[in-house]
C-alpha cells in the first residue's frame, strides 16, 4: 500500500511538472518564422582575371549563370550571351560565365586559352576561372542549384541556371535551348520588369 501511494504521488507530480513547463514553452514550430534558406547571393566565384565574382554584390538583380567550354558543340553560345549582356545588363543583368572541364574534356586549358577562345566570340561579361561543375568537389554554388533543382543539374556545357531578384533559381535551361531562345528572353524580361527585393 506504501509503495502504490509513493507510485502515485510521483506520478501526480511529473504530470504537475509537465503542465506547468507546457504552460510557458516556447511556441510551436508553426508559430514561429521560418528560418530563411540559402540563396545565390551566398555564393562567389574565383574570377578568370584573379578577382572575386561575389554574388551578394548584385543582390536584387537577376543572374545568368552559365557553365561553359572553349571546345565544345555548344560554344558559339558564347555569341548569343554577349547579346543578352549586350542587351540586358544596363537594365541590371548579371551573366557570369563559369568555365569547366566536368563534361567531355571540352575545357582543357589554363585561363590564357578560356581568354583567346570567348575573344573571338567578344565576350565582355565576368568569366570564372575553370570550376569543378560536379564530381566529388564541385563549387558550393553549383552543390546548392542541384540541391535545389534536382532534375534540373547540369548534364552538359552551356547549361542556364537564371537567379532570380530574390536569389532563388526561377528557371533552368540545358545545353540546347540557345542563350537568345523566347523562353530564355522571357524569363529575364519577367525578372527585370519585377521590382527590386
Amino acid at each position: 500500500m506504501l509503495v502504490m501511494r509513493q507510485f502515485t504521488r510521483t506520478f501526480v507530480a511529473a504530470a504537475v511538472t509537465l503542465a506547468v513547463a507546457s504552460a510557458f514553452a516556447a511556441p510551436a514550430a508553426a508559430e514561429t518564422p521560418a528560418m530563411s534558406r540559402l540563396t545565390a547571393y551566398a555564393f562567389s566565384f574565383a574570377a578568370i582575371d584573379g578577382a572575386d565574382i561575389r554574388l551578394a554584390d548584385h543582390a536584387g538583380r537577376p543572374i545568368l549563370v552559365v557553365n561553359t567550354a572553349s571546345l565544345c558543340g555548344y560554344t558559339p553560345q558564347y555569341a548569343g550571351l554577349q547579346e543578352l549582356w549586350t542587351r540586358y545588363r544596363d537594365r541590371g543583368l548579371l551573366i557570369v560565365g563559369v568555365p569547366s572541364n566536368d563534361f567531355g574534356g571540352q575545357e582543357p586549358g589554363g585561363s590564357a586559352d578560356i581568354v583567346h577562345a570567348t575573344h573571338q566570340y567578344g565576350v565582355s561579361f565576368p568569366l570564372a576561372a575553370k570550376t569543378a561543375v560536379r564530381g566529388e568537389h564541385p563549387h558550393p554554388f553549383y552543390r546548392w542549384a542541384t540541391s535545389e533543382r534536382p532534375l534540373e543539374a547540369p548534364r552538359w556545357n552551356f547549361h542556364k541556371y537564371l537567379i532570380g531578384r530574390d536569389g532563388r533559381i526561377i528557371a533552368s535551361f540545358p545545353s540546347a535551348v540557345e542563350p537568345t531562345d523566347p523562353r530564355v528572353i522571357a524569363a529575364i524580361e519577367a525578372q527585370l520588369a519585377r521590382p527590386p527585393e
